[in-house]
């Protein structure tokens, strides 16, 4: 699978984020709705450590390998590794990104969140298999979020040279605001409680799924008028 299709659906979850289900029945339904890709985050207060995370991590692994949809794990390079995951999400503070590189290897993938052009093309730099930028809409899922940046951000960085380099928008995104994510440029959306905290995971990750998917199509027929009309 291209990365850029993956990003398409790509939801975030730790065990924290659940609602009614717990973590593999959220994942479970997710993946029933169409998610294309997965980041385990096991971050923040009350989150598992030890064998418990390691335990869920197992088992949210061997989901995605049914449905075959990446796993990716949220900063923490030992337990990537442990897993087996297909990559890695880094933050600016995280961790170095070259010495991460080194860490997982070249046949992993690389995420790394960016908040600004600059820090977008430093990534490309240092390696990055795909950046999410953000947040795009204010999220109380992270506490020490950066400020909000807008889908605005997106198409700055697709007209300063990375028109084809993958990108996700990531944070406060809605059912209500994803179209906007993909409309400025992003080939997919990141969420965590648009699906995770959903009365039903499954029919929020298909509608996210259908948005991107339409949104996808209107870009195909919005390219395919341009040609026409540049031809005439």
């Amino acid at each position: 699978m291209k990365i850029g299709d993956a990003l398409k659906v790509y939801f975030v979850m730790g065990s924290t984020n659940c609602r009614d289900l717990d973590p593999e029945k959220t994942l479970y339904e997710a993946l029933e709705g169409g998610v294309t890709l997965f980041q385990f985050r096991e971050k923040g207060v009350g989150c598992l450590v030890g064998h418990e995370c390691i335990y869920l991590g197992n088992s949210l692994r061997k989901l995605c390998k049914q449905y075959k949809v990446p796993f990716i794990v949220n900063d923490d390079i030992e337990l990537a590794i442990e897993l087996g995951a297909d990559g890695v999400h880094i933050g600016q503070d995280d961790r170095d990104p070259l010495l991460t590189r080194k860490q997982i290897g070249h046949d992993k993938w690389l995420g790394i969140s960016t908040h600004s052009v600059e820090e977008a093309k430093q990534a490309v730099k240092d390696g990055a298999n795909y950046i999410g930028v953000g947040p795009m809409y204010s999220t109380k899922t992270k506490a020490d979020a950066h400020a909000v940046v807008g889908p605005e951000l997106i198409t700055q960085i697709r007209t300063s040279g990375l028109s084809d380099f993958p990108i996700v928008g990531i944070g406060g995104i809605t059912l209500e605001n994803a179209t906007n994510v993909y409309k400025a440029g992003a080939n997919g959306v990141a969420i965590i409680s648009g699906i995770s905290q959903a009365k039903s995971p499954e029919q929020a990750a298909a509608a996210f799924r259908k948005i991107g998917e339409d949104s996808k199509s209107k870009s195909l027929q919005d390219f395919c008028s341009k040609l026409q009309k540049s031809s005439q």
